[in-house]
């Protein structure tokens, strides 16, 4: 994985203001692609580009992963970063908090994680987080 960008905050930023208001979508914004895009805003590598835009469901979503080796969306994050503990998470980094049908992504930003609700981009306390991964 390349290293984030001297503007990646900048980028980060400007990246959660462009997806605020865009609603949950499965293929086109849904919490894996939202962390992929956070990801490729702040280093340009965009870990989920084969898989955007491919399918339209949570099954088809993970039956893609399946194919491709990973079990699931979270695998991609744990094989591309290294996992840290969410005590140590800082702004930039990605968290894995229970959603209501399974693991989630967000964006972790200080003491909150930017997640994806059906509407919007939502925020939640980084208590919420179980796992955690390291963007370099």
């Amino acid at each position: 994985m390349d290293q984030r960008f001297d503007d990646w905050r900048e980028r980060l930023i400007s990246y959660l203001a462009e997806t605020a208001t865009k609603p949950f979508e499965f293929g086109e914004n849904d919490c894996a692609l939202f962390a992929a895009g956070a990801v490729a805003a702040m280093t340009g590598v965009d870990l989920a580009a084969q898989w955007r835009g491919q399918y339209s469901n949570r099954e088809d979503g993970l039956k893609a992963l399946s194919d491709a080796g990973y079990e699931s969306h979270v695998d991609v994050a744990a094989r591309a970063f290294d996992e840290i503990a969410p005590a140590f998470a800082a702004a930039g980094d990605i968290a894995v908090l229970e959603g209501p049908a399974g693991d989630v992504l967000g964006v972790v930003q200080g003491e909150a994680i930017y997640v994806l609700t059906l509407a919007r981009l939502g925020v939640v306390p980084m208590t919420f987080a179980k796992r955690a991964f390291r963007v370099k």
